[in-house]
């Protein structure tokens, strides 16, 4: 309303009314297919030919009998390794005699071995299951 001032006027008041809106937002899931997922297993049987090799020493023992001025060093003959055996013997002088050479040789052998494996190996299928249910929604705020 209208109210005197000092100066005698009357000054008017008007009140605007001041609007504000405001936005509500929500999610909601919602179900739209529905899968079922089937596995399988399947078991091949495979045949492997697998090379193996093994090593075996075979030990030979020579007889040698005679006298040396040293001892003889160890020595490769092919795939054979020599490893001469002295022993002193007790006569007016002290000398070597060549008693026996141990001679060991390496043999390898390579074969194949057969042998049957199981490998397994898996397969998934997917099926639709049907469409989607109402009741399945859920609503977050």
């Amino acid at each position: 309303m209208a109210h005197p001032e000092r100066t005698g006027r009357l000054v008017e008041e008007k009140v605007v009314p001041v609007v504000e809106e405001t936005a509500v937002v929500y999610k909601e899931q919602v179900v739209t297919d529905r899968v079922r997922l089937h596995k399988r297993v399947h078991e091949d049987r495979e045949v492997l030919d697998i090379p193996v090799r093994t090593e075996a020493l075979e030990v030979e023992r020579v007889p040698v009998g005679r006298f040396v001025e040293a001892a003889p060093a160890i020595r490769q003959e092919g795939d054979t390794t020599v490893y001469p055996v002295v022993e002193e013997v007790l006569v007016v002088e002290k000398r070597l005699r060549l008693v026996e050479e141990v001679r060991v040789t390496q043999r390898r052998e390579t074969r194949h071995v057969r042998e049957e494996v199981a490998l397994r190996r898996e397969e998934v299928t997917v099926e639709q299951a049907g469409p989607p249910r109402a009741a399945g929604r859920d609503r977050d705020a």
